[in-house]
């Protein structure tokens, strides 16, 4: 989280799983699995980009995605090492795609604000 909050990163990038819903504007709720479990933080969705390759997200944004591209390098390693794929009908297997969310009017929150029931790994729609 630090990296968004003071270290001036401003694109998060992770296997486009729950995205559909998404759209410019909505509200990006950092959740905090460690430590003081709870929501740490929010931002504003800016822009929604989608690639095959998450790599091509430095092109286009440089520094400013959260992960340096080796820590990106590193993680599709694993993932290959792990054969994550996606299998289709027919058993044809394919890679998921990659989004990148690029953010605006980070902020943390100067309390953990604790959820009203468990949040689960690939996160969820919060409605107000």
């Amino acid at each position: 989280m630090h990296r968004f909050f003071s270290g001036g990163k401003t694109v998060f990038v992770k296997p486009a799983t729950v995205f559909k819903e998404l759209r410019r504007g909505m509200r990006l709720v950092f959740y905090q699995s460690h430590e003081d479990t709870g929501y740490v933080g929010e931002a504003t969705i800016k822009r929604i980009l989608v690639a095959a390759d998450p790599l091509t997200f430095y092109d286009t944004y440089g520094d400013a995605v959260f992960l340096t591209r080796d820590e990106m390098v590193a993680y599709l390693e694993n993932q290959e090492k792990w054969k994550a794929t996606r299998v289709r009908k027919g058993n044809e297997s394919r890679k998921r795609n990659w989004i990148a969310l690029e953010l605006e009017d980070i902020r943390a929150y100067e309390a953990v604000r604790k959820p009203e029931r468990f949040v689960t790994v690939g996160g969820q729609y919060l409605r107000d």
